[in-house]
Order: C-alpha cells, then structure tokens, then sequence
C-alpha cells in the first residue's frame, strides 16, 4: 500500500496514512467527534511520540494503558477525548495481534468479496456498520482495495462522487464539499430531533387536557347522582 492522500491535509500525515494499513485504520478509528483532519493526523502524531516511523500494532498493543493515554493527551492532544481513544486504539492493535498477527492489510488482503470485507471491518473494535462502510469506500476509491460487489456493501458512501465522507476527499475542495455535506446531516437530524420533541411535548399536552375534562365530568356525573339521591330521599 503506497498511495497519496490528502485526509490529514498535512504532508506527513497523509503520507504515513497512505503507506500504513493500521495508520489508516487507527485514522478512521478517531473519526468522530473531532474534525476529520484532526483525527487523520492523530496516527502521524502518535507514531512521533512513540519515536517510530510507523505504527506498530504489537507495540500499541502491550503499552502501559495509563501512559498510553498520557501519550495521546499532550499537547496538541491527538483527540478532543484522548483518555478514551487511546483505549479504543490500543484494543483495536490487539485484535488485530489477536486476529491477523497485528497486520492490519490482512483485513482486506485477499478477501474477494464486498459484502465479506465489511462484515470484518464491522467485526474490528470501534468499527459499527457505518465506520466499516465509509472505511470499505475509502478502500475502494483511493487504496485500491476493490472486491467484488464493494460499492454495494459500502452502501451510499460507495456511490462515485458522492462527497459523503472521508472516503471522498482528495483535497482542499472535495474536503469542503464533504464538511458541506456532514454539516447540512447534522442540521436535518437537529431539526428532526425539535420536531420529534415539538410532537411529543402536544401530545403529552392533549393527554393532559384529555384527563382533565374526563375527572371533571366524572366529578359533575357524581354530583348529579348525588344531587338526584337526596331529592329522591327528600320526597
């Protein structure tokens, strides 16, 4: 794997991104939550404060947990939540010694099948079905990992040109139009939650008033009865 991105925008990064396996995955990994620059520089930056020129996942595996977090908090910190990153990465380095004796290329290497490499994207500590799949389109369209049936397992972040995640960024313009994108999600899901809230609140409201006027002519049903015994009694 010797390709050129541009995920980081930062020359460094994005070259240790685009000759390591685990830097990729270890980026992908710290995606959220934090902008997808940052979180693509994150691989470069631990692998500097570990004096390595790459990461290794063997030695990721076995650090110190504590001074792993320590590591990932320095300043510039490599994560907005760089405590529990740093666990999330090292239990990411020890599957994969676990599983594929800590070579992260042999999660895709070989597989023939799309729909075979998201199940073990999705099976990687950190990885749910929408990081595996914008991971298996970053695959596919800029690392040259392309299965069978790929695109389809990737879903929409599959799709050409989509400009729907990392996967299509391949400089200053594309990253805008993803940021663009990510941003216009995140405002339809805002306003989605208001109006969820907007209906539940009425309802909630209706109910009330329905219970209301229900006691209050239960209360006049019982006065009225009350109110016919005692005329009856009376006469």
């Amino acid at each position: 794997m010797d390709v050129t991105l541009h995920l980081a925008q930062d020359p460094d990064a994005d070259a240790l991104l685009g000759r390591s396996p685990l830097a990729a995955l270890t980026g992908m990994l710290l995606d959220q939550q934090v902008p997808m620059e940052w979180a693509f520089r994150g691989p470069r930056t631990i692998a500097d404060r570990l004096a390595a020129a790459d990461l290794d996942a063997h030695d990721i595996a076995v650090q110190d947990p504590d001074a792993f977090a320590a590591l990932l908090a320095e300043k510039p910190a490599v994560h907005r939540y760089p405590g529990s990153m740093a666990g999330r990465v090292q239990q990411l380095c020890q599957y994969l010694v676990e599983h594929y004796d800590g070579n992260a290329e042999l999660v895709w290497k070989g597989v023939d099948d799309g729909a075979e490499l998201l199940r073990r994207l999705q099976e990687l500590p950190g990885f749910g079905r929408q990081k595996a799949q914008i991971f298996l389109a970053l695959l596919g369209k800029q690392l040259g990992v392309r299965p069978r049936g790929w695109r389809a397992a990737a879903g929409a972040y599959g799709e050409p040109d989509s400009f729907r995640s990392v996967a299509d960024i391949t400089g200053p313009d594309s990253l805008a139009r993803v940021r663009a994108h990510k941003q216009e999600m995140k405002a339809a899901a805002k306003a989605e939650k208001a109006e969820k809230a907007k209906k539940a609140e009425k309802a909630a409201t209706t109910g009330k008033s329905g219970t209301a006027a229900k006691s209050t002519g239960s209360a006049r049903s019982a006065k009225s009865t009350g109110s016919a015994k005692s005329a009856k009694s009376g006469g």
